[in-house]
């Protein structure tokens, strides 16, 4: 019998990636508000998880922010009819009650996935926000973020280096 797409991007294809990040990661997080002028640096753990039979994986994280507490959970997976990685994310610093659902291609070494956020107390406008998540070894990995203004301007937001734990 046939594999599936599925089962056959569990074995070999994004699925496989996903899942190779399962386990536990500490690491750094710097933080922009203004182009160039690093605001905040500060530790970061956090857990990666398959979900729903792998479909997807679960990113938790808690960190701080100017020493005050976040904590952030991104669910990845990868859109197998439209080839594309997909997420939706949460926190309780940049979100609000907000949720950001992202989407984009895979690159040479993960993904690339784009958003959007506003409210409309601050315009009408949406601003962009694009995640990065580059897989250096099995047992590091770069997730960094940019904030896109209206006019298409791209400023480094967030950067994370994370090292595997377990």
């Amino acid at each position: 019998m046939a594999k599936s797409k599925f089962e056959i991007s569990l074995e070999e294809g994004a699925h496989k990636v996903l899942s190779n990040l399962t386990g536990s990661w500490e690491g750094i997080t710097r933080t922009w508000f203004e182009k160039d002028i690093l605001a905040d640096k500060s530790p970061v753990k956090g857990t990666f998880s398959s979900i729903l039979g792998s479909r997807f994986t679960a990113y938790d994280y808690r960190g701080s922010l100017n020493d005050k507490p976040i904590e952030g959970k991104m669910i990845i997976g990868f859109d197998i009819p439209y080839q594309q990685f997909t997420a939706s994310w949460i926190d309780s610093f940049h979100m609000g009650t907000q949720i950001m659902c992202s989407s984009g291609p895979a690159t040479e070494s993960g993904f690339s996935i784009t958003g959007t956020y506003g409210s409309p107390e601050y315009g009408e406008q949406l601003w962009g926000w694009r995640t990065e998540l580059e897989i250096i070894s099995k047992n590091e990995i770069v997730i960094t973020a940019w904030n896109i203004s209206p006019e298409g301007e791209e400023t480094k937001a967030t950067e994370t280096v994370l090292k595997r734990t377990l």
